[in-house]
């Protein structure tokens, strides 16, 4: 037993040395830099000058919640759709799900800009059909779409692996007992479901409200997200203490919202059966 125990010990030193190497330090540094000035003495300059940022923040927030709450209106059905159907179209729906995230986030913002573009091929398709053209890029709309279509497979993939575990009996039962549809939906699928929608409205929240590529490119420089601030301002020197900061006040801002998700799925595994 003894032995054991040493093995599992030495087993986990590679770990915490991982975790102290790319997670403490790195912690460690932006709080040092968030509260010190270029010299490195300390200062709350970087905290009072946040409130030039409070529209970026407030920007960001909502484009994040909005992007986020599309994924689950499209991702919800689309998983309980995939997890309907038969073990082989199963598969396939998964892998045409899972398709675009093998190429490069990168070639997919280049590809939807040549899509969304004013001469790119969405508005050649209008031309063609005398609709007149459509300005899309430089848009909040463009950023949205980006968004959503980065991070829905993130919304839909938690969704339907819970999905797929959910015994049918349950709902044929509710269906027998006399429940339509849309009680079936709400009262059965849907709280059995929770954890996985819980862990989607997570991994889609949080890479919207850190991203910055997308709004670069789709938002054509027209406005700045969290992301764009955080790196315009570790460009500068004279103001990478205050990007620091951003960096702080959004790590914060990603725990509070990742407590408020594993509270309410915490509240959903106590009504499972």
């Amino acid at each position: 037993m003894r032995k054991r125990s040493l093995l599992s010990t030495a087993a986990a030193y590679p770990h915490i040395v991982w975790m102290v190497l790319f997670i403490v330090a790195p912690l460690l540094f932006v709080l040092y830099y968030a509260f010190t000035d270029p010299s490195g003495a300390f200062t709350l300059e970087n905290v009072t000058a946040l409130g030039s940022h409070k529209t970026t923040f407030v920007l960001s927030i909502a484009l994040s919640v909005i992007a986020t709450f599309l994924c689950f209106i499209i991702g919800y059905p689309l998983a309980w759709i995939i997890s309907r159907a038969d073990p082989g179209r199963q598969r396939i729906y998964m892998m045409l799900i899972m398709l675009p995230m093998w190429t490069n986030l990168l070639i997919r913002t280049y590809s939807m800009m040549a899509i969304m573009d004013d001469g790119g091929f969405l508005n050649g398709i209008l031309a063609a059909l005398h609709l007149g053209k459509v300005h899309l890029i430089g848009t909040k709309g463009a950023v949205l779409f980006g968004m959503v279509y980065d991070f829905l497979p993130y919304m839909v993939l938690p969704i339907y692996t819970v999905m797929n575990k959910i015994d049918p009996r349950l709902t044929e039962a509710a269906s027998d007992l006399g429940a339509g549809g849309w009680r079936v939906l709400t009262k059965v699928t849907m709280p059995l479901s929770m954890s996985g929608v819980v862990s989607g409205i997570t991994m889609v929240f949080v890479p919207s409200i850190s991203t910055f590529y997308i709004s670069q490119k789709l938002g054509g420089g027209s406005f700045e997200l969290i992301g764009d601030t955080i790196e315009r301002q570790f460009q500068n020197e004279t103001t990478y203490n205050v990007g620091a900061m951003i960096s702080l006040v959004m790590m914060v801002l990603i725990l509070i919202s990742l407590a408020v998700m594993n509270k309410f799925s915490d509240e959903s595994e106590e009504i499972l059966p």
